[in-house]
């Protein structure tokens, strides 16, 4: 994958779910072997290839060895890059093996997710791929006896008040996950998987209405105008719109507030249901023409047709046509999602300026 500066190739990296598993192999052998270990390789689940991980602490004695990795996410903004994931695994004289979370991995507290409430966040294939990895180290000595596994993440509580978990109801530190064992940076995948991930939370809690924000300034606006709706109904869509209301229709959603600012409302209201910069662009003819409607005067309308962006424009718009533009373009917008989502959706868009004040807002219905 490329980008950054100069489309420089960005590094991808390894999830916590790998981590975790490279570190109970680790500790394993350690416990096995009563040797210190210094690196492992295992299993990716998504195509078989093998990953080496360093091992950055190891301990044991005859009934336990514990042993650390440092997650290295690459070059993706993660909040949990150079988390310290560790495996504690001690034998237990039952069969099979068995895993838990320790202090710093989230325990999960709502439906909705992939694990059941009171259960620690440790996602279905990172515990395949712990299994598969301790197994491998063990061989047939599992035959004879099984082991326990915790895995525990070193400031997790902290490094979990960065993400989503506490909105989806996971307390107490950070999920373990991933799908593939691998960090791709700025992935479109990771982001959509969490959209998905959020609405599941939602719809399981009852959630009829949900609000697609398309950043954390329009989110915070938005949870303080709508106070009355539940934390679990406000969903960080970002770009995804389109996607975000696709994923309502499929769960059931009534009702949708589509919430942002100018620039993204705009590209909305031409129809540009995927608001990412590379994608779309603001149609500055379209914003004129919903000027005109407002009953513009020629000569503004012609001065308004220099503007560099839809923030520029809004100001160039003398102050008496503002609020009915505005309302104008939220229709517009509004009407343009209920009509991505196969008009399925009852969708309300919400315009607010940089301090929050809500500029304009309409009902598709209207």
């Amino acid at each position: 994958m490329t980008g950054g500066k100069g489309d420089k190739a960005l590094r991808s990296g390894y999830t916590t779910g790998a981590c975790a598993a490279a570190a109970a192999k680790a500790a394993m052998l350690a416990l096995l072997g009563q040797r210190t270990v210094e690196r492992v390789d295992i299993s990716l689940p998504h195509n078989g290839d093998r990953a080496s991980f360093r091992i950055e602490k190891c301990t044991f004695t005859e009934i336990r060895a514990s042993c650390s990795v440092i997650k290295d996410a690459g070059d993706d903004p993660d909040v949990t890059d150079k988390a310290e994931i560790w495996a504690v695994v001690s034998w237990t004289g039952r069969p099979g093996i068995e895993i838990a979370g320790g202090r710093g991995v989230g325990v999960v507290t709502k439906p909705g997710l992939e694990i059941p409430a009171g259960m620690p966040a440790i996602n279905p294939v990172p515990r395949r791929m712990i299994a598969r990895s301790v197994a491998e180290a063990a061989g047939n000595r599992l035959d004879t006896g099984g082991v326990r596994v915790i895995i525990s993440v070193t400031k997790g509580e902290a490094l979990a008040r960065r993400t989503l978990n506490p909105r989806l109801g996971i307390i107490g530190g950070i999920s373990i996950l991933g799908t593939t064992g691998i960090v791709i940076p700025y992935s479109v995948e990771a982001y959509t998987a969490c959209i998905s991930q959020a609405l599941d939370v939602a719809a399981a809690c009852g959630c009829r209405e949900v609000v697609l924000t398309t950043g954390r300034r329009s989110e915070k606006f938005a949870q303080v105008e709508l106070a009355a709706l539940a934390e679990e109904c406000f969903i960080q869509a970002g770009d995804f719109i389109g996607y975000s209301l696709g994923e309502c229709v499929s769960r059931g959603v009534a009702r949708v507030f589509v919430w942002g600012m100018i620039g993204k409302i705009s590209k909305l209201a031409a129809g540009h249901l995927y608001t990412n910069v590379s994608e779309s662009s603001v149609d500055i003819g379209l914003l004129v023409e919903v000027a005109k409607s407002c009953g513009a005067p020629d000569g503004t309308v012609e001065a308004l047709r220099g503007a560099v962006t839809a923030n520029h424009f809004r100001r160039m718009l003398p102050p008496e046509y503002v609020k009915e533009f505005c309302d104008n373009l939220c229709l517009l917008a509004a009407r343009q999602c209920r009509d991505g989502a196969g008009g399925r959706l009852e969708v309300e868009c919400v315009m607010t300026g940089p301090n929050g004040a809500i500029m304009g807002r309409a009902d598709a219905r209207d």
